[in-house]
């Protein structure tokens, strides 16, 4: 059982982003997309310039690239945030491209063909971001070998997915009801 709470608590994080993704092709599309999407993203960030704005510092700068290969920009720091974040999520598997506009869209149709439910980024921009690649990772993880974060963590998110559905297509009708 988790003992975390808020920003490290991944069973309300995984409980969220599930019930956003409870159709298996919608399931599916996301497994594909995800991915590539945080990768290009990232790949974007690494030809911005170092955020420090004084020209001063970029011989520090310089003095601290590898051949021009690593480089102190915002998709590396954002990289080291990421994994940082995952890791403190979850040790053990934390340790362990496709263009953006064609994973935005086939995510975008998978939730409007198949999932028939907004994303779960119209909710919460920041959990979006932050949580769904890592909500990829752990899904597939959990689905091909049966990985959990510790014992229960899967009937006890599972629970908390039929729950949140069930309270959003209650929602759902009465608002089409008025």
């Amino acid at each position: 059982m988790s003992n975390r709470v808020g920003l490290l608590d991944l069973e309300k994080h995984f409980a969220f982003y599930g019930a956003h993704h409870s159709n298996r092709v919608n399931i599916i599309i996301h497994t594909l997309f995800v991915w590539p999407n945080a990768f290009a993203t990232l790949l974007f960030l690494y030809s911005t310039l170092p955020p420090i704005l004084d020209r001063s510092y970029l011989g520090f700068i310089e003095a601290l690239t590898f051949d021009g290969v690593l480089r102190l920009d915002i998709g590396f720091i954002l990289t080291v945030i990421y994994a940082v974040f995952y890791i403190c999520l979850d040790k053990k598997s934390g340790v362990g491209v496709a263009s953006q506009l064609l994973c935005w869209t086939g995510q975008f149709v998978g939730h409007g063909l198949f999932e028939k439910r907004a994303p779960a980024l119209l909710d919460n921009l920041f959990q979006a971001f932050l949580m769904g690649p890592y909500f990829v990772l752990l899904e597939v993880m959990q689905s091909c070998f049966g990985y959990e974060p510790y014992p229960g963590f899967k009937a006890r998110v599972d629970c908390k997915i039929e729950n949140d559905i069930k309270e959003w297509r209650e929602e759902k009708l009465k608002k089409k009801l008025m």
